[in-house]
């Protein structure tokens, strides 16, 4: 409880920021789901064949999984919080426009036919009978969507949109229970905040008389309430264009700024802000850090679309996952294959090597080692029907990872493979769930855990050197990028990245904290403080 409460307090900005992002990108996709979903519940009602196609459709968007459906809008909008938004608005539009549909269907037909006797158009009915007798339900379906907005608006960190999700992904790449906590508890608190919220707009609208979701019955009060004064709606008109235009603005008005990116782990957080205190120092332009992004297929995706400038990536990945070229040892050999093919396909710069291999590597714990008695992966296999692989998730769907693996070791046969992500497959495999995780040569947690790495004695991962990618586009515009980012050149060796990766992992230092005293000791940058940037929460917190 104690490191929590330090957590806390030591990153109380950091927490505050991004809970008032999560917010903001909450209230407008919320906001932009009533304004759609009511009217098309409207619509069913008065045309009644389209109910069924219109419900089942919302139907069928809510059953796709979130991350699913990220993946599928990322190559047609690109990353950030515009998907974001875009995903948690399908996905409260069920509840609202079912609700909607449900609550005006079932208003009684004699009901409606007396209110046409007395001379109503269809406009007053729907405004004067229909929507008022309605309204409790209705507002439960808004209800259900603000909540669920909540929790999923975590998940848009994936693809670099910031909010609470940072900390949550963050805390679970590292084994960070705090970090965890820290990113959790808030969002929990701001569902129940926004439940309260809607629960009192839902009183203050409803008509008197009529019961409510919760089963309150609102009554004609004795005195009437004085007007909400004049000063009073401006200042709540001032909050809601605060909330909303800031996350619109941020979304869609773009600046001439260089955008570094990176993948959602710790090495990859050093190494991104790397790049970018380096052109920071080096030079005029202004940097942003969208940091923190989901797996290659995002980042690289990302810096094709132009979403991104310039990210770290690894030779061999680069072969294997993008080019779906055949594994290759010889590290000089694949450096100048993809230093070749990846500025044909992509119209991206592969700069000099950064110096160390961060290539995969199979591990387990030292008790595991020594009760199967096991040095490399060919003894690791052999006995491989008794033990549980817990990969991350894209190493298990790789040809340079498992899929690859077993046909190089055939005596490879798992009695169970069950794919985790990030951190969690060191949980898994210090918890006694699984026996054997992938991991890279540089993690600093195999340090922390004590793990032993067994040896790839056919060779089988191939080199993944650290490289810096950048757009041509962006080269040509600023080519003194190019010198400034091959500063890194043969800069860092296996042993070195490790120790930055621990004392993240580890020691709970700051990644953008690790990276700038590196720069510093190296002679990269001038040592003086960093001054801070007036940048959008989601701008400057992807890099913690």
């Amino acid at each position: 409880m104690n490191g929590f409460l330090n957590y806390v307090q030591n990153n109380t900005g950091q927490i505050f920021d991004l809970l008032l992002e999560h917010l903001q990108l909450t209230v407008l996709a919320v906001v932009i789901a009533v304004v759609l979903g009511i009217p098309i519940g409207i619509l069913i009602t008065r045309y009644q064949r389209f109910a069924k196609p219109v419900l089942a459709l919302t139907s069928v968007v809510q059953a796709v999984p979130s991350l699913a459906l990220l993946g599928f809008l990322i190559p047609f909008i690109g990353i950030g919080s515009t998907p974001a938004i875009i995903m948690v608005v399908l996905y409260s539009l069920l509840p609202i426009v079912k609700n909607t549909y449900t609550g005006l269907s079932s208003i009684p037909g004699d009901m409606l036919e007396a209110a046409k006797g007395i001379g109503l158009t269809d406009r007053q009915i729907l405004g004067k009978v229909q929507i008022p007798l309605a309204l409790p339900i209705m507002m439960a379906g808004i209800r259900i969507s603000a909540v669920t907005a909540v929790g999923l608006m975590t998940i848009s960190a994936f693809i670099g949109a910031g909010g609470l999700g940072y900390l949550v992904f963050s805390g679970i790449q590292t084994v960070d229970n705090n970090q965890i906590l820290a990113g959790a508890i808030p969002a929990g608190i701001l569902a129940l905040a926004i439940d309260f919220i809607v629960s009192r707009i839902e009183y203050s609208v409803a008509p008197n008389g009529i019961p409510l979701a919760d089963g309150r019955v609102k009554s004609r009060a004795r005195k009437r309430r004085k007007a909400m004064s004049a000063g009073k709606k401006i200042a709540i008109a001032a909050i809601v264009f605060l909330l909303i235009g800031g996350t619109v603005a941020y979304s869609f008005l773009k600046t001439d700024k260089i955008v570094i990116g990176s993948k959602n782990f710790t090495e990859q957080l050093i190494l991104g802000n790397m790049l970018a205190d380096l052109i920071e120092d080096k030079t005029d332009l202004e940097v942003e850090r969208q940091l923190n992004l989901g797996g290659t297929k995002v980042a690289y995706g990302a810096l094709e679309t132009g979403e991104i400038d310039a990210y770290v990536e690894y030779t061999g990945t680069l072969l294997i996952d993008v080019l779906k070229q055949k594994l290759e040892t010889d590290p000089e050999a694949v450096y100048k294959k993809v230093g070749k093919m990846i500025p044909e396909k992509s119209q991206v710069d592969v700069l000099d090597p950064i110096g160390f291999n961060n290539t995969y590597a199979l591990a387990m714990t030292k008790e595991d080692i020594k009760k199967y008695d096991l040095k490399t992966v060919s003894d690791m296999a052999a006995v491989s029907n008794r033990l549980i692989l817990g990969s991350t998730i894209e190493f298990a769907n790789r040809e340079d990872g498992y899929l690859g693996l077993k046909k190089k070791y055939p005596d490879m046969k798992f009695k169970d493979v069950q794919p985790v992500d990030g951190g969690l497959r060191y949980t898994a495999l210090t918890n006694g769930k699984t026996n054997v995780i992938d991991s890279f040569s540089t993690d600093g947690l195999l340090k922390k855990f004590n793990l032993t790495v067994l040896e790839d004695d056919k060779e089988f991962f191939p080199p993944y050197y650290a490289v810096p990618l950048v757009r041509q586009e962006t080269l040509e515009e600023h080519p003194e990028l190019k010198e400034v980012l091959n500063l890194l050149k043969d800069k860092i060796t296996d042993k070195k990245m490790q120790e930055l990766n621990f004392k993240a992992d580890v020691e709970k230092e700051r990644p953008e904290d690790v990276a700038r005293e590196f720069l510093i000791e190296e002679g990269l940058i001038k040592s003086k403080k960093r001054e801070p940037r007036r940048e959008s929460a989601s701008a400057l917190y992807h890099a913690r």
